[in-house]
């Protein structure tokens, strides 16, 4: 089968196209035949950042028919459209160690025609949409959902403060909405940010025209400010998140588009009551929860563009240069 590869080091010059075996499904296991992909910021981050000791398949987030099931399978049957889970042996619960086995990353991923994994690793597609759109879901969406309804407890009448335009920025934008909360997104494009106000955003800052956005975030809340904060870019912006804050917001710590490390007013935190809330996808239990959501919702994500499975490296390319709105797609 056709597959996308790292091997021989990080950068995305060692992302190649190679063949690898028609996978077989054992005993509890399903063969998907992947027929799209899409890509996070997370699949950028391990093929420039990281030298797999073996030659690994990146990818978490695809969609694709069952088409060979185990003995003992009985959640899915063959012809069923799902999607491979982030982590695909957490199921429900706390995350553990052997819980928090990725695709893509500690497991071979998605960019790939065909993958075998545990059928209780799966989830069925929201009723009614493609693959292309089931794709946009395993990472991005299921962050956003945990960080604002699981983690954070999003109610009605909140106010929600969303950094950019990329992929977990969109879901969130479009959970809190669905929920009921006002939602602020900040972004450096004019463009982008005229975009989000078209998809219900109540507000909008371009941060890189008003640096200090938190101050900003407070005015357009009366001085109270924000009671979430969807954190993307990390050690270059948390300082602001915590100064956007109400007393008892919450933060939902995602990404980390702009760093690691940064030196942290620890008295904020506590002196705001705030609750930091570390993110990293989310089990199973999390998946089947949002899919209900959208179904009931009729929601559909937003793609920015495609890409053939071959292109992945420009794909790569094009997030990291910043240059997409919503997901974009690898078809397979």
């Amino acid at each position: 089968m056709r597959a996308m590869v790292l091997d021989g080091g990080a950068g995305l010059e060692h992302l190649k196209p190679a063949e690898r075996d028609w996978p077989t499904p054992g005993p509890g296991e399903v063969v998907v035949r992947i027929a799209a992909a899409s890509i996070n910021y997370r699949d950028l981050a391990t093929v420039t950042m990281m030298a797999p000791a073996r030659p690994l398949i990146p990818l978490s987030d695809g969609a694709g028919v069952v088409e060979a099931v185990g003995d003992g399978v009985t959640r899915v049957k063959r012809g069923d459209l799902v999607m491979p889970g982030f982590f695909p042996h957490w199921i429900a619960g706390r995350p553990t160690p052997q819980r928090l086995a990725a695709l893509g990353g500690a497991l071979d991923g998605v960019a790939c025609e065909a993958i075998a994994l545990t059928a209780e690793g799966v989830t069925k597609a929201p009723e009614g949409w493609d693959a292309v759109e089931a794709a946009t879901l395993p990472c991005a969406a299921v962050t956003a959902w945990r960080g604002l309804m699981v983690e954070g407890r999003l109610t009605a009448g909140e106010t929600v403060l969303v950094q950019g335009t990329g992929g977990v920025s969109i879901f969130a934008l479009q959970f809190a909405k669905l929920a009921g909360a006002r939602v602020i997104v900040t972004s450096s494009s004019d463009e982008k940010l005229e975009r989000a106000k078209a998809m219900g955003a109540d507000a909008t800052i371009n941060y890189r025209q008003t640096p200090d956005w938190a101050a900003a975030a407070r005015e357009l809340t009366g001085g109270r400010g924000v009671d979430h904060v969807v954190e993307v870019g990390g050690a270059g912006t948390f300082q602001q998140s915590i100064a956007a804050c109400a007393l008892g917001g919450a933060i939902a710590v995602i990404g980390v588009l702009s760093g690691f490390v940064k030196d942290l007013n620890v008295a904020a935190i506590f002196g705001g009551n705030l609750h930091i809330n570390g993110i990293t996808v989310g089990s199973r239990e999390t998946v089947e929860q949002m899919v209900r959501a959208i179904e009931v919702a009729k929601l559909k994500p937003v793609v920015d563009r495609h890409f053939p499975l071959e292109q992945l490296p420009e794909a790569l390319a094009l997030m990291q240069a910043g240059g997409h709105f919503g997901k974009v797609v690898i078809d397979i």
